[in-house]
């Protein structure tokens, strides 16, 4: 399938990577800053139980949601010959969203979470539903490089998110209403922003439907989800490898977090929760640079232009290494009372265990980076058994550190989770560049 429209139109409407970047980049500081936000509000307002809890409710959700939302926003933004149109992607995302919250409900009744936990997850669920959601419009902006509409949604998002959560926690001092709260601030933006910026994208390019298969239905223009069997089922057959994989990411990071859960408290999982996530500031430039070069790296490699393709990786990787060891050197330097300012005292006392979780960040930025680059090439498959062998070191690493070592044994179980998705990610896309090279430029 090929969908219509003038890529002459298209190149004039999209940004430059410039451009794109700096957009992606103020969105994201802006967003990210809020969501650590919320964090400190809970901290300074609640308890760490209570961040505990919140931390649980994302720990749970957000690989379900990775694996449901199978990555459709990469297989957009990388969908350079338009072989589905934006409302196949947004069919797909409304049936998995469904999926997502069923799944999520089943835990909560099978896991027995205290009533308290587990509606607090329940609802965290209805919130990240609305996210991807919101996700499946940002890859149709990422996709024809309009990055610009992205950050928007984000800058007016995060601050509504903040300000809905604190004021019910204020007011009820209850966890729970603070995420009722900031679901319905993601529903709100959803509907006045993010669907009208999505109509906005496709107007631009005056789109047409892919093929003859799709005659007699509304135009993609409309945002109306398409219910064609056969191009969903393609389109999820295509996906279905980056939803293990970014499942498989996920729980790197949030298998730590259950094995705090069960051997120490929720009070600690609280603290861990609240350490790592200050480590979002280089993960800010690593996505907005990574999700502002994919479209431009997915150009390079499609058309094999493979010096372009692995000059700018290289850059992208460069930018991660030097993040990661400034991060390294103001922790050791200064994270007592940074932690003591931002938290309190009471954080403040694991400094020792926010130095190993800035240095897990650190390599983990240089993967990401890697990770984009095979997302970019569409070596998707490929991606779950390499991530399948980093969930499972992280697994074992906590299986045999955090018993011994508490929250710190699962910082370092995070660091050689990191080195194993690192030297994977470059083994993937090494094997990739050497395919590319034996083929002719044009395939």
């Amino acid at each position: 399938m090929t969908e219509g429209g003038s890529s002459e139109n298209l190149a004039q409407t999209s940004l430059s990577l410039k451009h794109n970047f700096a957009w992606t980049f103020a969105g994201n500081v802006v967003y990210a800053g809020c969501q650590w936000g919320m964090l400190v509000v809970l901290a300074k307002l609640g308890t760490p139980d209570m961040v505990g809890q919140f931390g649980l409710g994302l720990a749970i959700c957000a690989p379900v949601f990775m694996f449901t939302n199978l990555q459709l926003r990469a297989a957009q933004a990388t969908d350079s010959k338009r072989e589905y149109c934006f409302s196949d992607y947004l069919g797909l995302r409304l049936i998995t969203t469904t999926l997502a919250l069923l799944v999520i409900t089943g835990i909560v009744v099978v896991a027995r979470f205290r009533v308290q936990t587990g509606l607090v997850i329940l609802a965290v669920g209805v919130a990240k539903g609305f996210e991807s959601i919101s996700d499946v419009f940002y890859g149709l902006c990422q996709q024809r490089e309009r990055m610009d509409r992205i950050a928007k949604s984000m800058m007016i998002k995060g601050p509504l998110s903040l300000a809905a959560l604190g004021l019910a926690v204020y007011e009820t001092g209850s966890v729970l209403w603070g995420v009722v709260a900031l679901a319905l601030a993601w529903a709100a933006i959803l509907a006045s922003y993010d669907v009208r910026s999505g109509t906005f994208v496709l107007s631009l390019a005056g789109e047409a439907l892919p093929d003859t298969a799709y005659q007699g239905q509304v135009p993609s223009v409309s945002l109306k989800p398409r219910w064609h069997r056969k191009a969903l089922a393609k389109l999820a057959w295509l996906a279905l490898p980056l939803g293990f994989v970014m499942m498989l990411i996920s729980l790197k990071t949030n298998i730590p977090r259950y094995f705090i859960q069960h051997y120490l408290r929720e009070r600690e999982l609280g603290i861990f929760v609240a350490l790592a996530y200050v480590m979002v500031g280089g993960s800010l430039v690593v996505n907005a640079l990574g999700q502002s070069a994919t479209p431009r790296l997915a150009k390079h490699y499609e058309e094999g232009q493979l010096w372009a393709f692995r000059t700018l990786l290289l850059k992208l990787a460069g930018i991660g290494a030097v993040l990661g060891g400034a991060g390294i050197v103001v922790a050791a330097v200064a994270g007592r009372p940074i932690l003591a300012a931002l938290y309190g005292a009471e954080y403040a006392a694991h400094a020792h265990v926010f130095l190993w979780l800035v240095a897990a960040g650190a390599i983990g930025y240089v993967a990401s980076f890697l990770g984009y680059g095979m997302t970019a090439a569409r070596y998707f498959r490929a991606q779950v058994p390499l991530f399948a062998l980093v969930s499972g070191a992280s697994a074992a690493a906590c299986l045999w550190l955090v018993p011994a070592d508490g929250t710190r044994g699962a910082a370092m179980a995070l660091i050689l989770a990191a080195i194993v998705q690192a030297g994977g990610s470059l083994a993937v896309i090494s094997y990739a560049l050497r395919r590319r090279c034996a083929e002719p430029c044009e395939r």
